[in-house]
């Protein structure tokens, strides 16, 4: 009785034992996925377009440091320029760990925009671009809320098509931080409008 016990034992430490093994497999397998594989041409077209995107919203961004009236304002700027630098560089190492493009920054990146205009909406002309550079106190933070607005709402567009169409997990939880986000500010910046 007692060894038979005891075989029971041993032989239910070993399923477990084995189990576990299999488990952590399978969880190292689905990391490696998540890190290196399992991603799609909307994926890559999200994190193309969203370079030269976020960097123009940094330009107008560092614009309002010197040229804002409203201390909102500036502060505003300067938390779209804390949160769009870093998942820049975040999308620009998906891209290069996918082989593919990564957008030039500065004015090709702004080439780019243009080239795609239909499918990057929010993007600002040079012509805005250099209205905006050229005000300041309140009429630059009008412009700025006005045309910020605007651009987030083209990046709350493309980031809910990467939500449906995107395959990589961190690119389509990026899009749902990014649509949250910029969904937040837009209320914040349609409120300082009217204020």
């Amino acid at each position: 009785m007692r060894k038979t016990l005891t075989a029971a034992i041993v032989a239910a430490a070993l399923l477990i034992l084995a189990a576990t093994v299999l488990v952590l497999a399978v969880r190292g397998g689905e990391d490696n996925d998540h890190t290196s594989a399992g991603h799609n041409d909307a994926d890559v077209a999200f994190a193309q377009q969203m370079i030269p995107h976020h960097q123009q919203a940094i330009e107008m961004a560092d614009l309002a440091e010197t040229r804002a009236e409203s201390q909102e304002v500036k502060d505003l700027a300067a938390d779209i320029e804390a949160a769009q630098g870093p998942e820049i560089e975040t999308m620009t190492g998906w891209l290069e760990s996918w082989d593919e493009d990564v957008p030039e920054d500065g004015m090709s990146g702004m080439d780019h925009g243009d080239m795609s205009s239909e499918e990057m909406t929010g993007m600002m002309s040079e012509e805005d671009m250099t209205n905006l550079e050229n005000a300041s106190g309140a009429e630059f933070d009008q412009m700025f809320l006005t045309m910020m607005i605007e651009h987030h709402e083209g990046a709350i567009e493309m980031a809910q098509t990467e939500q449906v169409d995107g395959e990589f997990p961190d690119a389509t939880a990026m899009a749902e931080d990014i649509e949250t986000a910029q969904a937040e500010e837009i209320e914040t910046m349609r409120g300082l409008l009217e204020s």
